[in-house]
C-alpha cells in the first residue's frame, strides 16, 4: 500500500519520522520519500527546509554511517564504496573518512582475530581464504599483506 503524501505538512512529518530513527542522507531520504508517494517538488522543498534548521545534514549522515559501518568490521574501501553507491560526493566521502579518527589497521586486525581467531595463515591456500576475506571486507592488499608479515601487530 502506497500512501499519497499530497502536501509539504505531511512530507516534512514523514522525512522527520525517518530521521527520527537515524540519519539519511539527501538522496537516500528523497528515494524513501519517493517511494511513499510525494512529488519532486515538495520532496526538495521540504528537504530544503529540513536542511535549514540543521535537521537533515548529510555531514552528519557521512559520520554516523562511516563510524558504524567500521564497527561492523568493514574497512575504508567498501565504506567509500558503499557511500558512492548512495549517491554522495567524493569528496564529502574522502573527508568524512579523514576525519573519522579510526585506526584502520587496528580494525583491520580486529576484524581478522574475530573471524581468523588469530591465526595467521599457515599455508597459501589459507593464506588466500585470509585475504579475499578482508577484501571483500574492504581492507587493502597493503594493509592484509602489512598484516600477515606481522608489521600490522603491535602486541
Amino acid at each position: 500500500m502506497t500512501v499519497v503524501l499530497d502536501n509539504l505538512v505531511a512530507v516534512r512529518r514523514t522525512a522527520m519520522d525517518l530521521l527520527a530513527r537515524r540519519e539519511h542522507g539527501r538522496v537516500e531520504l528523497t528515494r524513501k520519500l519517493r517511494q511513499r508517494g510525494a512529488p519532486d517538488e515538495l520532496i526538495d522543498t521540504a528537504l530544503d527546509r529540513l536542511t535549514e534548521e540543521g535537521l537533515l545534514s548529510e555531514s552528519r549522515y557521512l559520520e554516523s554511517f562511516v563510524s558504524y559501518r567500521a564497527r561492523s568490521g568493514y574497512g575504508p574501501l567498501r565504506i567509500r564504496e558503499e557511500l558512492g553507491q548512495r549517491g554522495l560526493q567524493r569528496p564529502d566521502i574522502e573527508l568524512a573518512l579523514r576525519e573519522s579518527g579510526i585506526d584502520w589497521q587496528a580494525q583491520l586486525m580486529d576484524t581478522w582475530r574475530r573471524k581468523f581467531s588469530g591465526h595467521l595463515p599457515i599455508d597459501a591456500r589459507e593464506r588466500a581464504k585470509q585475504g579475499r576475506f578482508l577484501a571483500y571486507r574492504g581492507y587493502s592488499m597493503e594493509m592484509i599483506n602489512r598484516l600477515f608479515s606481522g608489521r600490522g601487530m603491535d602486541d
